[in-house]
């Protein structure tokens, strides 16, 4: 079998006080040394941000037409990081039969997202696509007074939350070696986005919550399409801070532009570590196609 492609993909050009494709690199580099029981790697990592932003990117614009059967994204843009080209063949690229994973932030970070076929309308913005519940249309992160909704409070980067289970158990949950059978922690962020399951797509849920420290609202984390004779499947996240190597390893350092004092609990935790680690294979196997019981080195 041969290596699942994957390619990391940033929605901003390359610039070095912002959220650059070298700040996941841990998430990178995890994947890479993800190996079978004989260690061939299971899968070929490219990893890239996106060209100016004033024309269609070469890789996203044709990646329908690319070797490419995951799509990781991170929307780390104002508004302006994909343009119609690139939604519509990453539309293609799904429909026929690859893998998305589309990851943003709070308020309109990220909101070039919204036209992706059937993903996009699962991310509320809010300028755009806002939450279909206008009692979720409030801030909710009161420290960073610059930054309005959705910006859901789960903690302090550096740190974990314990996140809720959406019955039933989704394949990129479990966790064989948590006590009940599920992953429990992701990393946390100080104002997380929303989303949620588009009306009328019976192929999508969310399968996971969060509890804002702040006000003790639940909110959505993770919403999953599953694959259909019409798409490929997809994943949905609140933050691409649950990905990032500042909320895995704040000593990585940051963006000048990020003022929260981080947290240590999850340096602190090999357990939460592990379950980490563990659902983002569970995310390159399911996006791949590939069985999440096949054993790994």
């Amino acid at each position: 079998m041969r290596p699942s492609r994957i390619l990391l993909q940033t929605t901003i050009p390359t610039v070095e006080d912002d959220w650059h494709i070298g700040r996941f690199s841990l998430l990178r580099d995890h994947l890479a040394n993800v190996r079978d029981i004989h260690g061939k790697p299971l899968f070929e990592i490219t990893a890239r941000d996106r060209e100016p932003p004033d024309a269609a990117d070469s890789v996203l614009s044709r990646i329908d037409t690319s070797s490419f059967d995951q799509l990781w994204l991170f929307a780390v843009d104002t508004g302006d990081g994909l343009t119609d080209a690139d939604c519509e063949a990453i539309t293609r690229f799904r429909q026929r039969g690859g893998g998305l994973l589309v990851l943003r932030d709070h308020m309109d970070l990220g909101s070039s997202v919204c036209t992706l076929g059937g993903v996009g309308p699962a991310h509320f913005f809010h300028s755009k696509n806002p939450d279909p519940d206008p009692s979720r249309r409030r801030v909710d992160d009161t420290v960073t007074r610059d930054i309005s909704w959705p910006n859901y409070h789960s903690g302090a980067n550096g740190d974990f939350q314990c996140i809720k289970i959406v019955p039933p158990l989704h394949p990129v949950l479990r966790d064989p070696q948590s006590p009940d059978g599920a992953i429990r922690y992701l990393p946390s962020h100080p104002h997380e986005g929303a989303v949620g399951a588009p009306p009328g797509d019976a192929t999508a849920r969310v399968i996971a919550t969060g509890r804002s420290q702040s006000t003790g609202q639940l909110f959505n984390l993770v919403v999953a399409f599953e694959p259909s004779a019409d798409w490929g499947p997809a994943i949905a996240e609140s933050t691409f801070h649950h990905f990032a190597d500042y909320n895995w390893n704040p000593s990585t350092g940051s963006p000048g532009f990020v003022s929260e004092t981080p947290g240590d609990a999850l340096a602190r935790s090999p357990e939460a570590q592990r379950s980490i680690r563990r659902y983002v294979r569970n995310l390159a196997f399911w996006l791949g196609g590939i069985p999440l019981d096949m054993p790994t080195a």
